[in-house]
């Protein structure tokens, strides 16, 4: 593995690259750093390069200003920059949650640097119709306040239940405890993140860049990420791909995700 810190406007992001063949990008969901779908990467890198980072304000990632806020189209630009580090070649792009909504906007914004978006449940009331999108930006500002009041043991029930997370597990999965870093990044994520989501906005009329809206078999049809995943495949034109497991399914079922998303890949290859 190969390990780096990138310098972009206002802060400093940490980024990690595995494997040989294809570049692959992942962009994590929630909380997740570099290292949370490491169980997906370890059966991804004898076919493809693999690019992992935390986005700013996560684990190695330091913001500048620790007061900044961060938008969604802000990620992108730290993707943009990241991927414009690397290489001059288009890169396949698998975007879980907010990478998901942070793949979006680099689809809009820099189209010649993605190849192909997989979006798996991006969290973007932005898709949604008026009514549906107020509710679930309402639904994202009250557990902020649920968090700011009990701390993370009130909020973490409430986060799975709005997202749809479901608790079913492959066996043998690398740990991945509860450490002062994961709550630090939790911290960020729903003070953060979650207005970013909230305050998020895109136009995808005139997106050039190939997109496939996923979700995940067992996420509930209900929640506001499987709503945003339909309402994308309709605004494409297209048909939802489905992954194994649910809203975070390449972290709960990295081995059947993993074999799920090489069928995709060679399917539009």
């Amino acid at each position: 593995m190969n390990a780096d810190i990138l310098h972009v406007p206002g802060a400093d992001l940490h980024y990690e690259t595995r494997g040989t063949g294809p570049l692959l990008l992942i962009s994590q969901s929630g909380e997740g750093d570099a290292g949370r779908s490491v169980d997906l990467v370890d059966r991804l890198v004898d076919e493809y390069t693999v690019i992992t980072y935390d986005r700013r304000g996560l684990s190695r990632s330091t913001i500048h200003d620790p007061e900044a806020g961060v938008s969604v189209r802000q990620h992108a630009d730290d993707v943009h920059r990241l991927l414009a580090h690397l290489t001059d070649q288009p890169v396949i792009m698998l975007g879980q949650s907010l990478g998901a909504s942070i793949g979006l906007h680099l689809a809009v914004e820099h189209p010649e640097q993605i190849g192909l978006l997989i979006a798996h449940e991006p969290v973007s009331p932005w898709l949604l119709p008026e009514a549906e999108r107020a509710e679930h930006r309402a639904e994202l500002t009250e557990l902020q306040n649920i968090y700011a009041e009990g701390g993370l043991p009130a909020a973490i029930g409430q986060v799975k239940r709005v997202l749809g997370i479901t608790e079913d597990a492959e066996a043998d999965l690398t740990p991945q405890p509860m450490t002062a870093q994961r709550q630090a990044n939790f911290d960020f994520f729903i003070r953060r993140d979650f207005t970013a989501v909230v305050q998020d906005e895109l136009d995808l009329s005139g997106c050039r860049t190939r997109i496939l809206p996923a979700t995940g078999r067992t996420t509930p049809q209900h929640v506001f990420d499987h709503r945003c995943a339909v309402e994308l495949a309709k605004v494409l034109g297209t048909e939802l791909v489905e992954f194994p497991g649910g809203h975070n399914g390449n972290t709960s079922h990295p081995r059947a995700y993993a074999a799920r998303l090489r069928e995709v890949l060679q399917g539009v290859s």
